[in-house]
Parts: structure tokens; C-alpha cells; sequence
């Protein structure tokens, strides 16, 4: 059993260095995977668990894959290409608006596919934008630093923005349903604040007037994309490819509003989502005569194993007795009350995240509430209070967040260097207060309308 602890902590350990140091830009799923394998060997974690572990993370899994699925076939259609050029009219030469029309757009698309997805996806469009508008490295900082920050935390009001908040909805036999109407109004009113806070943090870094654009992303993009001459769908003009995008984004806003829908009715929610990225990944192929192979291709795959790997590492924590250990010191917090037990497990779900990453940290936490015998209602709270630290409490510092490990990579491949400094200049005031004031969002608003 000594051997087993020892093991198990030491594993995980060595995992969690090498996800963060990333040497020769090695894929994060590669020393979760070598892990988790070393786990299994040892036979720390037996078989029937990893059964377990496959029901747990299966659903979540496939819905997730299948939003980034419809992500990466917007971006073939070129609609972040669109989305950053209309984000450069909107803004009409104000560096302020491009601010908040970035924040927008990164908490729409957060709602809209996940949290990975949306930084794989806008980040790269977020930096074509702001390159075409001759802005140095130094100014392109704020307005990528606070994008991602809102992306990543965005995914807090509703669970099916991130797999790590699905898979701690099926440990506590929650609702996709339930999760949102419980925290979508206090957790947007905590980004909202959030983007308030980070605009007057970040004011004095942001132009006041953009220079103008180099080139017209649009036209470059739909030119060699979508020429009549090249392609089935015509799309030559800016008013034929408004109506095209709105048309694709009310499809996907449908299929999004079809899986809360599912959740109350009790269908699988994966069903919905592998429907919907199927429609519409059939449709382009009828339409663009292209094979689906090629977005299949662009999908992150490693997310899945990566999500397996680390969940068979917790469960080795939790075989040695981490959670046992957990249950025995947080019981005595959750008996105080509600409100001190949700910003003491909030608290607690933040600090672990931001040393070991928030999947193993909400991971842990979850499994730990499931222990406790608490009543439905403060399980459901305290368990919010946790996507609140996992989702937003995480942020402190780089490493919180597998999404945030993604955007430091593309940053890093794109030869944007940006400093520990520099996040933390923001993350050290923005996100603590952001965490303590939607936690008090939560509190009273489940006190409000549902106790």
C-alpha cells in the first residue's frame, strides 16, 4: 500500500512538470498518457475502474469533440476571418472598442463550442487581426491576454463550454440543465465584471486609435477560398457572405439550444452535439465538394486521451487515499454553512488548480463532495463554487488551465513572447476579485430561487 501511494504521488508529479515545461514542445497528452499507463501497470487503478472511468469521461468526451468538430469547420468556412474583420469595422478606429468587441466575441464562441476551442481557433485569428493593424508585440499583449481570459473563464455558466466541468457533472448525477440555470446568471455577471475590471487594468496598454488595416482579411480570405471559378458556393460578395455566416451561426446557436433541451428531457447530450457537427459536416461536403477528411484532420484528438490519461492518475490519487484524507478535513468547513463552505471549496478547488492544472484539481474536488453525504442542494452549490475555481479561480497563473497552456503554445509558435510578468500584472488583482464576487453571486442567487 506504501509502495502504491508512493508511486501514485510520484506519477502524478512527474506528469504534471512535464505538462507545464513542455520540452521540445511535446503534446500534453504524451506524459498523461505515459502516466496513466504506469498506473494501470502497476495495477494501482484495475480494470473495472477504468470501465468506470469510460462511462465517466465517455459522454463528456464525445461532446466536446463534437463542438470543436463544428468549430474547426467554421474556420473552413472562413467565419473567423469574417468575425475579425467585422471586429475592425465595428471598432472604427478606436482601440478601446476592439477591446470589448473582443471580449465579446471570445465569451460568444466560448458559449458557443468550449474553452479549447475557442482559444485554438480566435487566437490565431486574434493575432492575424492585430498584426494587420501594424500593432507592435507589446500592444498586441493586452488585447490577447484579456481575450483568452474571458474565453477560459467563460466557460463557467454553462458545463458543456469545458470536459473537464461534463465530467464532474456526471460524478454529482447533475443536470447539463440544472448546472445552468444555477450559475449562468451569477457567472456572467462575474465575466462581466471581470471584463471591467481587466478594461481599466489594461487601459493605459491600449491604443486609443488603431492604425489602419494593412489589407481587408475578408477579401483576402474569401479570394482565394471561395472564388466562384474554385468552388461550388459563390461568396464573392461581403453581403453574400454575411447572410451565409449568420445562416451557419444560427445553426450552430439551434444545435447549442437542442443539447440544454435534450439535458431536461434526459437524452444524452452527446447524441445531439454528434447530430448537429454531422449536419453540418455533411453539408459542407454536399456543398464545398470537399471531403470531411480534411477537417477530421484538424481536430484535436489528443484532447480525448489526454482527458482518459488524467482521469486514471486521479483515480490512482484517490485509490491511495487523497480524497479519504480531502473528505476528513473539508467535512468540518461544509458543516459551518453554505456560504463559508462554498468559498472555502471554491478556495481550495483555485489553489490546487493553479499549482496542478484544473483538471486534476476539479477532478479531486468532485470526487471528495461525492464522499461527504451531503444533501442534494448544497452538493449541487458547493460543486458550482468549485467550476467557479476550477473556471475562473484558475486563471491566476498560466498553468491553471489546459486552455491557457494552448494559448502560451500559440503565442510561443507565432514568436509572441509574452512574460510571466505581464500575466500576472493582470491575473494578480483581476482574477481573485473576479473569484470572491461571482462565489457571492452564486451564494445568494441559489439562496434567491432555490432554497
Amino acid at each position: 500500500m506504501t509502495f502504491d501511494i508512493a508511486m501514485t504521488f510520484f506519477v502524478f508529479t512527474m506528469t504534471m512538470l512535464i505538462i507545464f515545461w513542455r520540452p521540445g514542445g511535446i503534446n500534453e497528452a504524451w506524459p498523461a498518457s505515459i502516466g496513466a499507463a504506469i498506473i494501470l501497470l502497476t495495477g494501482i487503478v484495475s480494470g473495472n475502474e477504468v470501465v468506470d472511468i469510460i462511462d465517466k469521461i465517455g459522454g463528456a468526451s464525445v461532446t466536446i469533440m463534437a463542438t470543436i468538430v463544428m468549430a474547426v469547420i467554421l474556420e473552413s468556412f472562413g467565419f473567423f476571418n469574417w468575425a475579425a474583420a467585422r471586429l475592425a469595422i465595428m471598432s472604427k478606429g478606436s482601440g478601446y472598442r476592439l477591446y470589448w468587441y473582443i471580449q465579446l466575441l471570445c465569451f460568444l464562441m466560448t458559449l458557443l463550442f468550449n474553452n479549447d476551442g475557442s482559444i485554438l481557433i480566435t487566437t490565431p485569428i486574434l493575432i492575424l487581426l492585430l498584426k494587420n493593424l501594424w500593432l507592435k508585440p507589446h500592444q498586441m499583449i493586452p488585447y490577447l491576454l484579456s481575450g483568452a481570459l474571458i474565453a477560459t473563464a467563460s466557460s463557467a455558466p454553462i458545463g458543456v463550454s469545458n470536459i473537464v466541468n461534463l465530467i464532474a457533472l456526471k460524478i454529482v448525477h447533475m443536470s447539463l440543465y440544472m448546472h445552468t440555470a444555477m450559475m449562468f446568471v451569477p457567472a456572467t455577471i462575474g465575466l462581466l465584471f471581470m471584463s471591467c475590471l481587466m478594461f481599466f487594468v489594461l487601459k493605459k496598454k491600449l491604443p486609443k486609435v488603431l492604425p489602419a488595416a494593412t489589407y481587408d482579411i475578408e477579401e483576402r480570405f474569401f479570394t482565394y477560398n471561395f472564388h466562384p471559378l474554385k468552388k461550388r458556393i459563390s461568396l464573392e460578395t461581403k453581403r453574400k457572405r454575411t447572410i451565409f455566416m449568420l445562416k451557419v451561426l444560427l445553426f450552430v446557436f439551434v444545435m447549442r439550444c437542442l443539447l440544454f433541451v435534450a439535458s431536461y428531457f434526459t437524452i444524452p447530450v452527446e447524441w445531439v452535439a454528434v447530430f448537429g457537427s454531422s449536419i453540418l459536416l455533411l453539408w459542407r461536403w454536399y456543398h464545398l465538394g470537399t471531403n470531411p477528411v480534411d477537417i477530421l484532420k484538424k481536430v484535436p484528438w489528443h484532447i480525448l486521451v489526454f482527458a482518459f490519461s488524467m482521469y486514471v492518475i486521479i483515480y490512482g490519487l484517490h485509490n491511495a487515499g487523497l480524497t479519504t484524507m480531502l473528505v476528513r478535513i473539508c467535512t468540518p468547513i461544509v458543516e459551518q454553512g453554505l456560504l463559508q463552505a462554498s468559498f472555502i471549496m471554491g478556495g481550495l478547488v483555485s489553489i490546487l488548480s493553479n499549482v496542478f492544472n484544473n483538471h486534476p484539481a476539479l477532478m479531486i474536488g468532485t470526487i471528495t463532495l461525492t464522499e461527504m453525504g451531503l444533501d442534494p442542494i448544497t452538493l449541487k452549490t458547493i460543486y458550482l463554487a468549485n467550476i467557479i475555481g476550477s473556471d475562473m479561480g484558475s486563471l491566476l497563473f498560466p498553468i491553471g488551465t489546459l486552455a491557457s497552456l494552448i494559448w502560451m503554445h500559440i503565442l510561443r509558435q507565432k514568436k509572441i513572447g509574452i512574460k510571466w510578468r505581464d500575466y500576472l500584472q493582470v491575473s494578480l488583482i483581476v482574477v481573485p476579485l473576479t473569484t470572491v464576487v461571482t462565489l457571492f453571486l452564486l451564494y445568494y442567487w441559489v439562496q434567491l430561487i432555490f432554497v
